[in-house]
């Protein structure tokens, strides 16, 4: 086993024995071979386009099994040996179709000829061989390279696959699904090429960002500035945690009127901002912070979990008869709801306890996307002539339970009262709850969303920049970003396709990234390390 995805990955360097967000060798070595099996579906796919087939099951699954191999999504062995056998049978197929379109389908890449072994131990044993370390040949460089272009591709997928799940779906990206993962066994690149590549990954998570705000916005309405409860109501409880809002949908519509209160949890905090969600008056308030407390605040919920999306890390047994998956996600021995009827979540929680008494924990504002910004942006912008508002900072990204991240909590304390803070993602949880007060009635924090909502950060530096009539760059903008696994590589990919530089990431760099691509990093985009919140803050405004 080797792996070096995340940002907690074991010594700063790779996962070898098993991983710290408790992936056991065995998934390892069948997510590498998913991953193999998906690079030669990509150049049976990338043939077909060329003689003009299109293979809408080939664009959803590569989609969906890309996403499975994301950190924290699925640690089930036996579903990822359905996935590799799925893989290879849809990529039979397409070659048919490919031969049926006049096109040739003689393939000498190993990756579109192999087939699975027969049962799970035999795919483990092919999964050993083909992991991030099997090219023993390939430069240092380009390897690092071609790894941070997988992970970008992960981020990417699992945004494309929740805006397909919505309705929206854009051949040119599934095109360029393909593309990326077929180049991926070229060993005949430049590192420049390599660059342009991950560059134009970057370009591709943009495109799946939109699709996926033109989903939500378009099913749920735009999300407005929405006060929401943290602590608890008297009755029984349904806890959903992940980032699909369509699951989130079907449950409310489930639970209604059957005397479940339903809270979010992480990532589905900023869901009580959309309008046709808060609609429901028992979609109540939002319990625990991110997933770096999870295991302690799901052990004292006294209701029904349900996770979309993403897993526990670490899962205990004792209150696996309480946690349900959807979609991708799934643990051994955890129940996983295949057709969306909730049922077994909903009876469950009627079974327990829920919460005996109301409890009152505060509570925190979230709704503020681009249009709910946008549309006091004369304020803003006038405040910030006035003087009044001197700086903003995005302080955005992803949570862990990896030592250094109360960095970013120190940081968003020590802002001086004249700043504002914008922050999306589950990385906010460390600060979240902080009353920094307003300026000219606007809050000095502002939750813009869940992490694809980089979109909507995007769109807002994007007018204030045309509103000064300057580039992004030039906006009194720093992003102070925190990493954890690969939607924010996909984000952070954007950001340097669209040019932005003076980003500072944490709480480590990559270490995938080798010395040499971190340097035309720096060159190209002087992207650097945290340092400490006192250093930074001082250089950032003197």
């Amino acid at each position: 086993m080797f792996c070096f995805q995340c940002e907690q990955t074991a010594k700063g360097t790779g996962c070898t024995k098993i991983g710290v967000c408790g992936k056991k060798p065995d998934v390892a070595a069948l997510q590498d071979l998913l991953i193999y099996a998906l690079k030669g579906l990509s150049l049976v796919a990338v043939k077909a386009r060329e003689v003009g087939v299109s293979d809408p099951d080939v664009n959803t699954f590569t989609c969906e099994a890309t996403f499975s191999t994301l950190t924290n999504v699925d640690f089930d062995p036996d579903r990822f040996v359905d996935l590799v056998n799925r893989c290879v049978e849809l990529r039979e197929q397409l070659k048919e179709k490919v031969k049926a379109a006049g096109g040739a389908v003689e393939f000498t890449e190993e990756p579109a000829n192999f087939q699975p072994g027969a049962n799970r131990e035999e795919m483990i044993r092919q999964g050993e061989m083909h992991g991030v370390l099997s090219n023993g040949d390939l430069d240092e460089d380009k390897r690092s390279l071609r790894e941070t272009l997988i992970y970008g591709l992960k981020g990417v997928a699992a945004y494309a696959d929740h805006a397909r799940i919505l309705g929206q779906e854009d051949d040119e990206l599934d095109s360029f699904m393909h593309r990326a993962l077929a180049s991926s066994l070229r060993k005949d690149m430049s590192l420049d090429q390599w660059v342009e590549l991950v560059l134009d990954c970057g370009k591709a998570n943009l495109k799946a960002m939109e699709l996926l705000d033109a989903g939500n916005t378009g099913r749920y309405g735009h999300p407005v500035p929405t006060e929401v409860p943290l602590g608890a109501k008297k009755g029984k409880a349904i806890l959903v945690s992940g980032h699909d809002l369509r699951d989130l949908e079907m449950i409310l519509q489930q639970t209604d009127g059957k005397g479940i209160n339903v809270y979010t949890h992480g990532e589905m905090l900023p869901c009580h901002g959309y309008p046709e969600l808060k609609k429901y008056p028992h979609f109540y308030g939002h319990y625990g912070t991110a997933w770096q407390n999870q295991i302690k605040e799901f052990a004292k919920f006294p209701g029904s979990i349900v996770m979309t999306t993403n897993c526990i890390q670490k899962p205990k047994e004792s209150y696996f008869d309480r946690i349900f998956t959807t979609g991708l996600v799934g643990w051994p021995g955890v129940t996983h709801i295949k057709d969306k009827d909730f049922s077994p979540a909903i009876e469950k929680a009627l079974e327990l306890p829920g919460f005996t008494e109301d409890t009152d924990k505060g509570s925190v504002m979230v709704g503020f996307g681009r249009n709910a910004v946008l549309s006091v942006a004369d304020k803003v912008i006038q405040a910030v002539k006035d003087g009044k508002i001197r700086h903003f900072f995005l302080v955005a990204g992803c949570d862990g339970a990896k030592p250094g991240r109360n960095y970013y909590t120190e940081f968003v304390e020590k802002v001086p009262e004249d700043c504002i803070v914008l922050t999306l993602a589950c990385g906010k949880f460390r600060f979240f709850d902080k009353k920094l007060g307003d300026i000219e009635g606007i809050p000095r924090l502002l939750d813009i969303g869940q992490c694809n909502d980089a979109y909507s950060a995007i769109m807002i530096a994007s007018a204030l920049a045309d509103a000064f009539g300057c580039t992004v760059n030039e906006l009194p903008l720093s992003m102070v970003l925190s990493w954890y696994e690969q939607k924010a590589v996909a984000i952070l990919l954007t950001l340097f396709a669209l040019g932005i530089k003076d980003i500072r990431l944490g709480p480590s760099l990559p270490a995938f990234i080798t010395p040499n691509v971190l340097d035309v990093l720096v060159k190209n985009y002087n992207i650097m390390p945290i340092k400490t919140p006192d250093e930074d803050l001082k250089a950032i405004l003197g």
